[in-house]
């Protein structure tokens, strides 16, 4: 049985996984409005991804006796820059899911509550793979610079990564 400390925790980070899949979601369509179909197809597969998170949340909080409770979302924000802006925009948001997750996991340890610690430890591992990827895109994204050329290669890798992993750019489970 979940504490109530650690279901309010778990429920916080399934607000977190659904609100990333939006915003995922919003970028996808931006890049798709700008002709990048590789940058929109790897962001909406990002987007199932993160709804993936959400529902292995959902599953465990009421399998564990709990009482999943799904949020109502905001309007993700719909105006990017450019290419650079999105990934920009990814990797702090990555990096904000990962002090909530670590808050989470903090919470679990205060708890003595071991098997949502070891649950989230899947979650830990996911953040790395995260913001170590969207680090990855960035540094490719300034090596080109203003090239449309760089840009269009870029864009085609994507859509092959999402292809052939099915967008992540690394096998993931959900």
């Amino acid at each position: 049985m979940l504490s109530k400390k650690i279901e309010a925790a778990l429920n916080g980070q399934v607000a977190i996984e659904a609100a990333s899949s939006q915003a995922y979601l919003a970028m996808a369509s931006w890049a798709e409005n700008q002709g990048l179909s590789g940058t929109a197809a790897f962001l909406y597969k990002h987007s199932d991804e993160e709804r993936m998170h959400m529902l292995k949340l959902v599953k465990f909080i009421n399998e564990r006796g709990g009482k999943a409770v799904i949020p109502a979302l905001k309007q993700p924000g719909t105006n990017f820059k450019g290419i650079t802006d999105i990934f920009q925009a990814l990797l702090f948001h990555e990096t904000k899911v990962t002090q909530e997750i670590n808050g989470v996991v903090d919470t679990c340890l205060k708890e003595k509550d071991y098997t949502t610690h070891n649950f989230m430890q899947w979650y830990v591992g996911e953040q790395i793979e995260e913001e170590a990827l969207a680090r990855t895109l960035i540094d490719k994204l300034n090596l080109i610079g203003n090239d449309k050329g760089g840009l269009y290669l870029f864009d085609r890798d994507l859509q092959g990564m999402s292809a052939a992993t099915g967008g992540g750019g690394y096998k993931k489970e959900a």
